[in-house]
């Protein structure tokens, strides 16, 4: 049987309790009698998937092995397994750019550029969590109509979900329109595609680049690049049949 270091598999808080009564020992762990369905596990494993994309996350953006460690409380060698193992993640330098979502999405790897872009360029940790609570599926970058989407941040407009003082907006959106034409490779725009509650047709929430999306309207820009993601399998067959002529 293959010896596993408690410290690369616990989470710290449990981790510490069994230190107090088998510190230094090895101990064998029975498998559970009844194998259990999908989804109905401790939590374990998921928190070791998201842990690791999290800290692949990081490491992308720059953030170096010895704080990793530090962060995470394993060694340094084990944070270097996570982020250099092909299994774990490919070795691709991450860009807040379209191109870089793209070579990123063609190595199997759009989830964890997501992740990278809110941990940095996005600024936007809060919805890096959120999309983690549950597997999502992740399409894209697609290149799309912009008039399927809609915005939910802006000035006080009826209907927004966020609200912003109508001054920022406006100098966020001027900002955009100067650097779309000089920076021809800004990142995807990321949009969820969900069906309301009481409906049967899907709808998309633009989560990230809404100054973006204001401001390739203005500009009389009608495409761009999104990455889709979807939660319910119902969701996803929904947005297959409606808009899979634009996956590629």
């Amino acid at each position: 049987m293959k010896y596993e270091n408690a410290r690369d598999l616990l989470p710290e808080p449990l981790l510490r309790q069994v230190q107090k009564y088998i510190s230094g020992k090895l101990v064998y762990v029975p498998a559970r009698e009844r194998k259990r369905a999908w989804g109905a596990a401790s939590g374990y494993r998921e928190y070791l998937r998201e842990r690791n994309r999290e800290i692949r996350a990081r490491f992308a953006v720059g953030d170096p092995i010895e704080q990793l460690a530090d962060k995470y409380h394993l060694s340094c060698e084990s944070i270097k397994r996570i982020v250099y193992c092909r299994k774990e993640t490919m070795k691709m330098e991450y860009q807040g750019t379209l191109s870089s979502a793209q070579e990123w999405a063609r190595q199997g790897g759009l989830e964890d550029w997501v992740h990278a872009y809110l941990l940095s360029d996005g600024h936007n940790k809060p919805f890096s969590d959120g999309l983690k609570i549950v597997d999502r599926i992740f399409l894209g970058p697609i290149a799309m109509p912009l008039d399927l989407f809609h915005r939910c941040t802006g000035p006080v407009e009826e209907g927004l979900k966020y609200q912003i003082h109508p001054e920022v907006w406006e100098r966020g959106v001027r900002q955009m329109m100067e650097a779309i034409p000089q920076q021809p490779d800004l990142p995807p725009l990321i949009a969820h595609y969900l069906i309301p509650e009481g409906k049967t047709l899907g709808e998309f929430e633009l989560n990230d680049g809404n100054h973006r999306w204001e401001a390739y309207k203005r500009l009389g820009i009608r495409e761009a690049h999104v990455i889709v993601w979807i939660t319910d399998r119902e969701e996803y067959e929904q947005f297959m049949q409606r808009y899979g002529e634009y996956v590629k």
